[in-house]
């Protein structure tokens, strides 16, 4: 599995109905795309230094093939065309769990840390994989994923939550969700 997200900050003015519009109006196009485990339409509206307006979609895909088909494909080639190329993050997944129902999530978490050097990468790997089984078990989260960048040595927590999640850390960002695309089946 591949963790996969991309963000254009915005304007502090920018009138973000724009993007309401768009996840309403498109959001659908990625429901059940081949290899996608889930999308999450993510959006941020400016409350403060920490926050901007933002739109920041979430993937998971279960298949590099699916995530090729998206990144060469129309549907990015239109978000490419609307705000620029952006760069796109990835990591790979160590732990994704999806509680049923998530598809209605309205909250998501994205906390993003550095990998100090030396660290024991399997010890680490232990440690968010529980700490991804507890957000789902008994942390409220809807759905929890853990994955690591062997590229820039970070780490990515996702969460989606029914209620918005109190910030955690300076390093997490919290969006409302507009729509979540699934995979078929």
């Amino acid at each position: 599995m591949i963790a996969m997200q991309y963000r254009f900050p915005l304007p502090a003015d920018y009138d973000m109905a724009i993007i309401d519009r768009r996840i309403a109006d498109k959001g659908h196009l990625m429901d059940g795309f081949p290899g996608l485990l889930f999308k999450a339409y993510l959006s941020a509206r400016k409350t403060g230094p920490a926050q901007d307006n933002a739109y920041a979609p979430f993937y998971v895909w279960n298949t590099v093939d699916g995530m090729h088909a998206f990144l060469n494909g129309p549907g990015f080639a239109g978000v490419a065309q609307a705000f620029g190329r952006p760069s796109v993050a990835t990591w790979l997944v160590w732990q994704a769990r999806c509680a049923p129902g998530f598809e209605h999530a309205r909250f998501a978490s994205v906390e993003r840390r550095t990998i100090p050097p030396g660290a024991d990468l399997e010890a680490l790997r232990r440690e968010e994989t529980c700490l991804a089984a507890e957000a789902l078990d008994s942390g409220g989260a809807l759905v929890a994923v853990a994955g690591y960048d062997p590229g820039d040595w970070t780490i990515v927590r996702f969460h989606l939550w029914d209620s918005e999640p109190a910030v955690v850390g300076a390093t997490t960002l919290i969006y409302t969700v507009g729509h979540i695309s699934i995979a078929e089946g």
